[in-house]
């Protein structure tokens, strides 16, 4: 009986539900101060039990700052597009919070070489910033803030005592918090008393998109250096502010994995990160090994995983005189999984996180010294590579965009970059920069590598092989006329004010009320959503498809191809009405627009000509769902919502053939791989109707070979050779080298085309992350942007693929009966900075159905 007893108490514990108390977790030779709440006294159930909704995270994070004054303090750091709170701890010393102002400012000062070698690092605490969770489906690092917070606010003895007053811990118990409500909802609501560990079951496999990403799909785990996003302005604006020597990035991968900790691949850091860095990572690696190695858990460091594109959590401390460490942890994604190494428990997942934080923080500790002397000379040795540095500053700016060029000059104010205005009118490599409209960045300053990271180009590497893109430089992502300035060029008379706070740009009616008509710049950056402004307030609007040339104000004035004409005759409103509805548009969106004095133009089409074409509101959907491509489809809807107020409708991919598409005159298709069930002859005859089809990536490989389009598609080479006999072991290397990892491309550009308005210049820089390699056309006029035969500006990219994209079209436009496709191969929108692509996307919409049909001709 005793032995059946025996047998089923086995069978329950692998089959019920296991609640681990706080026994399991933390270390048992720590007494805790009883007044302080644990975590399953506000959170109502224990630390592993279930996930962690946002709303009792933050609960419970604030029971403990009203539990444990003197050791925490709770800082509001902002709002998720969501509406959720971001909350900050600083847990340090009682002593300590008492000056704890005092310490930050003396703390910042190590980052400033004119301040830092007075400062006496032996009396100085290191600040640590523990952050947890980015992505909201790796949800062991939220789960084990619980407990990492229980422990620095009750834990009791001399040791504690030690830490605290010797670390200033900056503690963020979710970096994603929209994302980590979204995935422990569905993970709850499909958790039984008895855990089913199948890995088919649904609880481990989300509805797309899934709670990895934040509200508009994004990977904010991408977004430090390029900041669009308020999740990640919010962060930075606290790291900037306290400048940490550590950040924890908690993460997972996949089940059947074990633990990583960094270093990564040694080949694939990025090389302006100093070697110190990579020695400080290995000397606090040696402390996760032990603290792991107490509890028996494995783990592995120095593969996969890489140290290159700083606009990862665990990276951009590098860049920043700090010491990033990511951790991965195998997920459960859920309470408990089979796996390749048995059943993987949700608890078992949190604790190996919960550890590595107890053995950061006394890493932190017993190197804290070496740790605050490198942040010093990070930063002092920063102006010595500037010194020695060719390239002394960067000027940069675009008069026709004053907007794209303010929202890139506030990116690098987020990251502490000295920008200047520029004194005085400058040529530099036969670019001529206004100083009303252009901007100077001394080289020769503490964020100097950050600034080469940001401007300079690469395209000599250690390796072929990359866990994220390979370039993202930024002046050509934003579209940016910008030039390097040399010693002789890098003058004072450059050197203008230095800019503070957030630049902003103004719009409004230059000219005051006309009888005639109003003129909207299609180049200013704010143009498409006072264009979708204007015609959602029932103002009739048209586009200028030829050039021309008015006196505006007593002076002569060119307008370009793409220029809005809002004709007031032809408008059901008052001419009063409308000047007041447009001057508020203008001013709302930061755009110019001309009150026209006369009709009478000084070249070029005339107001009342057939080359100023009507236009139609754009009524927009996107294919969404399993299949396609979450964090595209993210880009594109953060575009439209975000920068345009343009509303977009999700057509979900399982009811997609039952929607009546006539509701839409344009549909967006993202990359992906899910769209085989589509009906492809209703598609097909929406655009024939007069739809406007734009395709993105891969979803023209799909549209293709579907009929919905004839764009020709080149086949990449393999790049290695079966002829040979290679080794096993280099398969990976050989394989990866062929992967399109994300590299900078420059396209040529026809300016008088309707997909081209707006743009300036005859080139603009696309980002190529696939092996979508489209052949050119063969009607001369449905090529508006190509690539010529050596594209590349910046990135890896192997020598088969760099052929391949050689000669390319990047934009195909097709004609099928009355409507348009619009393929373009690459990404135009890449994590909502890649802002000279906006216009190419936001044209496809808006003037899709301009295009004339013999501008495609021969691709129907």
């Amino acid at each position: 009986m005793r032995k059946l007893l025996r047998t089923a108490a086995l069978l329950l514990a692998t089959t019920q539900v296991q609640a681990q108390d706080l026994s399991y977790y933390l270390p048992d030779s720590v007494p805790y101060n009883a007044a302080i709440p644990k975590p399953q006294e506000v959170i109502y159930h224990q630390v592993g039990e279930y996930h962690i909704t946002h709303d009792r995270l933050v609960n419970y994070m604030q029971a403990l700052a009203k539990a444990a004054p003197d050791r925490i303090k709770l800082e509001p750091i902002g709002f998720t597009y969501e509406g959720r709170p971001q909350v900050l701890l600083i847990i340090t010393s009682p002593r300590n919070h008492q000056n704890l102002e005092q310490i930050r400012q003396q703390h910042v000062q190590l980052t400033d070489p004119s301040k830092s070698a007075a400062l006496n690092t032996a009396d100085m605490p290191a600040v640590v910033y523990i952050g947890h969770s980015i992505h909201g489906n790796e949800p062991s690092g939220a789960n084990a803030s619980l407990l990492s917070a229980y422990y620095l606010a009750a834990a009791k003895g001399p040791q504690i005592d030690d830490l605290l007053e010797h670390t200033v811990i900056l503690f963020d118990p979710s970096f994603n918090p929209d994302g980590l409500q979204r995935f422990s909802t569905w993970v709850n609501q499909h958790r039984g008393k008895n855990l089913v560990t199948d890995p088919a079951s649904r609880e481990f496999n989300e509805v797309w998109p899934g709670g990895r990403f934040n509200h508009y799909w994004f990977d904010l785990n991408r977004d430090w250096l390029p900041a669009q996003h308020v999740e990640s302005q919010n962060r930075l604006a606290w790291y900037h502010k306290w400048k940490p020597n550590i950040l924890t990035d908690h993460h997972e991968q996949g089940s059947n994995a074990t633990f990583f900790f960094q270093p990564g691949v040694p080949s694939r850091v990025n090389p302006i990160t100093p070697a110190k860095n990579q020695e400080l990572t290995g000397k606090i690696a040696q402390y996760h090994a032990q603290f792991l190695d107490r509890i028996g858990s494995l783990y592995f460091t120095k593969e996969n995983y890489d140290d290159f594109y700083y606009g990862k959590g665990s990276t951009y401390p590098d860049v920043n005189g700090a010491v990033g460490i990511l951790f991965e942890q195998a997920s459960s994604r859920g309470h408990a999984q089979q796996t390749a190494n048995g059943v993987l428990r949700f608890p078992f997942t949190i604790r190996n996180q919960f550890t590595t934080t107890l053995s950061t923080l006394e890493a932190a500790r017993n190197l804290r010294r070496e740790l605050l002397d490198w942040q010093r000379e990070f930063y002092r040795s920063a102006l010595t590579d500037a010194a020695a540095n060719a390239v002394k500053g960067y000027v940069f700016g675009d008069s026709n965009d004053e907007g794209r060029t303010a929202i890139f000059v506030n990116m690098l104010r987020r990251h502490q970059i000295e920008v200047r205005r520029l004194a005085n009118d400058t040529k530099v490599e036969g670019i001529v920069f206004g100083k009303n409209n252009s901007y100077v960045v001394p080289a020769a300053q503490p964020q100097h590598r950050l600034i080469k990271a940001i401007f300079d180009k690469t395209l000599e590497y250690k390796d072929s092989i990359f866990y994220d893109i390979t370039s993202w430089t930024m002046p050509l992502a934003f579209g940016l006329p910008y030039a390097q300035l040399n010693a002789a060029q890098f003058t004072p008379s450059l050197m203008g004010e230095v800019v503070s706070g957030t630049v902003t740009t103004k719009g409004g009616v230059v000219g005051g009320k006309s009888e005639i008509g109003y003129l909207l710049d299609w180049k200013a950056f704010g143009a498409p959503a006072a264009l979708y402004a204007l015609q959602n307030a029932g103002i009739i609007t048209k586009v200028a498809t030829r050039p021309m040339e008015m006196t505006i104000g007593g002076t002569a004035r060119k307008f370009d191809f793409g220029t809005i004409l809002l004709p007031v005759s032809m408008q059901s409103v008052s001419g009063d009405q409308l000047l007041t509805r447009v001057q508020a548009i203008a001013q709302q969106y930061s755009v110019p627009v001309y009150a026209i004095g006369n009709g009478s133009v000084l070249s070029g089409s005339d107001l009342g000509s057939s080359k100023f074409v009507s236009l139609s509101k754009p009524s927009v959907a996107m294919v969404v769902g399993t299949g396609v491509s979450a964090l595209d489809a993210g880009e594109i809807w953060h575009l439209f919502d975000q920068r345009f107020d343009i509303p977009m409708t999700h057509l979900d991919l399982p009811s997609f053939n039952q929607r009546d598409l006539s509701r839409y005159n344009t549909l967006i298709m993202v990359s992906g791989s899910g769209y085989s069930d589509i009906n492809k002859d209703k598609l097909k005859a929406w655009v024939q109707n007069g739809g406007t089809l734009v395709l993105t990536e891969d979803a023209i490989t799909w549209a293709a070979q579907a009929g919905i389009c004839t764009v020709g598609l080149k086949r990449g080479q393999s790049g290695i050779d079966s002829a040979q006999a290679l080794a096993y072991a280099s398969r990976e290397q050989l394989v990866g080298a062929q992967e399109v990892a994300g590299a900078i491309f420059r396209a040529d550009v026809d300016l008088s085309h309707p997909l081209a308005y707006g743009y300036s210049t005859p080139s603009v820089h696309l980002f190529k992350a696939n092996r979508v390699f489209m052949e050119r056309s063969k009607s001369p006029f449905a090529n508006p942007f190509t690539y010529g035969k050596q594209p590349l500006e910046s990135g890896w990219v192997s020598r088969e693929n760099k052929a391949a994209i050689a000669n390319s079209a990047a934009v195909v436009v097709s004609t099928v009966g009355s409507g348009r496709v619009i393929a373009i191969a690459d990404n135009p929108n890449l994590r909502a900075f890649w802002l000279g692509g906006t216009k190419l996307m936001m044209n496809a919409v808006f003037f899709g159905k301009v295009i004339e049909a013999g501008s495609a001709r021969g691709e129907e």
